[in-house]
């Protein structure tokens, strides 16, 4: 049955060579390890680094599902065990035409003679009732499995129907031959510590639910369930995993001749065919990966650019800003921008010249304070020096009212710069509310009309309303403050006005928009003062004393005004006179206040 040549087969089988393995996963590893020193380059700011690794880690995760849970090589062993099959079936049909063993002689077995009925015969050509049995002739069938299985890198296995193994094509010599090989030493040397340690990863992560494969001797063929179930007439397929973790498909295929079952074939793949073909369609997935992780990378570092570059230089110029190197630092103007850096570019833009003019405004208010208070204070030192030299009581007398006057216009500048320079804090801290307008003038007229002054000057109260505006006059704000900048014009109005005159106030809605006027009938402002009226401390009161004023009512009202968001301006009231010519009749304070 089996010759004792000692050539070597044609194909071996034996552990697959590592070494491109190695040199793959080292310059895989050399490959992260030059990404890795590429982002971490000092150049790059954190939110840079942050943005690459991300988008790194995201695919990343995206190829390792796709390596390790792609369904490649479930669909690869699908068509490879449906190859097998069809392959199967043509070697067994062949197989099974050139089974019968050439003899002069036929073969009767005894048993079965003695088993037939009356009637029945035993003999060739009959049916599958009475068949004449022919054995399966490994010398004969050798060259047809060497031609048919040859080309391929199957390895073809038949058994008779005991199990016991008849030819493998692992031990056919190329003339169709038929070789043995005798069983390794005992003392042949195992792998080494680290490739049984990668061969077990290698197991652990190719195996799944994959049966062992195991290698039966000559005599165990049934043990093999797809042989067994071939022994029956059906056809069987498995799919196992070696010890090194490669998967094997193996086919099993009945042979038959005139529906007799002679004996049966097992074709299967070698040991790693399929995980070679799994491997280099990975390798190109990770080539893939190495080309969309470079563009990533490069896209990333763009798009950090364009976000780190910019928050960088904001930063630095709120730096500066803190520092204050200059007298005035510029934020970068990313205005342009219409995202977030752009919003963020004017905001900060927005808020620091809001925060220069403020302290600009406290700077110029201690200079304003420092130098209205100077005065009456000099005036008050020179009358207090000058007291002690006073001869008579009269002297004594005018330095005493001229002493009483400093110290009444020095309680008001303190209580009126109190006043301003805690506007500011305390808008900031109170949350504005619905105003309803027409409420608040009707209390603060009821209260300028109530408090009778020797002038006999009169408050008149109007509402009026533009033509499709809204009936309501409510605005967003604080209602003291509010009442506070109409009792500052009321009272400005009355102290400008004639005896027995008439002060109006006129409350008009607009579309969108209050709009507040307090008329008088004084002599109206000059040209020159109407651009300088709502500075601050400053005072054109010709009829007055001096130090009557302390010039902040105005101030604080557009203070006030801006801080809700209104503009405040006077003009004066023009008339026609009896020859046609423009005529001063007073003037006009008018508040423009956003609606509701």
């Amino acid at each position: 049955m089996t010759a004792q040549s000692e050539a070597a087969p044609v194909e071996p089988e034996g552990p697959a060579p590592a070494r491109p393995e190695r040199e793959r996963r080292w310059s895989l590893a050399a490959g992260w390890r030059w990404v890795r020193r590429f982002v971490t380059f000092r150049s790059f700011s954190s939110l840079t680094q942050r943005i690459v690794l991300l988008n790194l880690a995201g695919l990343c995760a995206m190829v390792s599902g796709i390596l390790y849970l792609s369904e490649f090589r479930a669909g690869l062993i699908d068509a490879r065990v449906q190859s097998l099959m069809v392959q199967g079936e043509i070697i067994a049909a062949a197989i099974a035409s050139s089974a019968q063993v050439e003899t002069n002689s036929i073969t009767v077995d005894p048993e079965r003679l003695l088993e037939l009925q009356a009637g029945e015969s035993y003999g060739p050509g009959e049916d599958s009732f009475s068949p004449l049995e022919f054995p399966i002739n490994p010398e004969r069938v050798a060259p047809v499995l060497r031609r048919l299985v040859g080309p391929t890198r199957t390895r073809a296995r038949i058994y008779d129907r005991e199990g016991q193994l008849l030819l493998d094509s692992r031990s056919l010599y190329s003339r169709g031959e038929i070789l043995r090989f005798d069983l390794p030493s005992p003392n042949e040397a195992r792998p080494g510590l680290v490739e049984r340690l990668w061969q077990g990863i290698q197991l652990w992560l190719g195996r799944g639910d994959l049966p062992l494969y195991k290698e039966y001797g000559p005599q165990g063929g049934k043990n093999y369930p797809e042989v067994a179930i071939a022994a029956l007439g059906g056809k069987a397929s498995e799919v196992r995993v070696d010890d090194r973790g490669r998967v094997v498909v193996s086919v099993a295929v009945p042979i038959q001749r005139f529906r007799a079952i002679l004996g049966e074939l097992m074709l299967s793949t070698q040991g790693g065919e399929i995980d070679e073909a799994v491997r280099a369609e990975r390798f190109v997935i990770v080539r893939v990966f190495l080309v969309a992780a470079a563009v990533m990378v490069l896209l990333s570092v763009l798009l950090a650019g364009t976000i780190a570059d910019p928050v960088r230089k904001l930063a630095d110029a709120a730096e500066r800003v803190r520092r204050r190197i200059k007298t005035r630092v510029e934020i970068p103007d990313f205005t342009n921008r219409s995202d977030e850096i752009g919003h963020l570019s004017g905001a900060l833009r927005d808020m620091t010249g809001a925060l220069y003019n403020r302290i600009e405004a406290i700077e110029s208010f201690a200079a304003d304070v420092s130098h209205e208070l100077k005065n009456p204070l000099t005036s008050l030192r020179s009358a207090v020096e000058t007291l002690p030299l006073a001869k008579t009581d009269n002297s004594r007398g005018r330095l005493m009212e001229v002493i009483q006057h400093d110290v009444k216009r020095l309680d008001r500048l303190i209580t009126d710069i109190s006043d301003a320079s805690r506007l500011d804090a305390e808008l900031q801290r109170q949350e504005a509310a619905s105003v309803d307008m027409k409420q608040l003038l009707e209390m603060v007229v009821g209260l300028a009309q109530d408090v009778r002054k020797d002038d006999g000057v009169s408050v008149v109260l109007k509402f009026e309303r533009m033509a499709g505006a809204p009936a309501s006059f409510k605005v967003a704000g604080h209602a003291t403050r509010l009442g506070q900048v109409v009792d500052n014009l009321v009272s400005n109005a009355r102290s400008f006005s004639p005896d027995g005159c008439t002060v109006t106030v006129t409350c008009k809605r607009l579309k969108d928009a209050v709009e507040i006027t307090v008329d008088d009938q004084g002599p109206g402002i000059r040209p020159d003062a109407l651009s300088r009226i709502f500075e601050r401390f400053y005072t054109d009161r010709p009829h007055q004393g001096f130090g009557q004023n302390s010039g902040l009512g105005l101030s604080i009202s557009r203070q006030i005004v801006e801080a809700h968001g209104g503009r405040i301006w006077a003009e004066n009231r023009i008339v026609k006179d009896e020859d046609g010519d423009d005529e001063v009749d007073g003037a006009r304070f008018i508040v423009h206040l956003p609606a509701e």
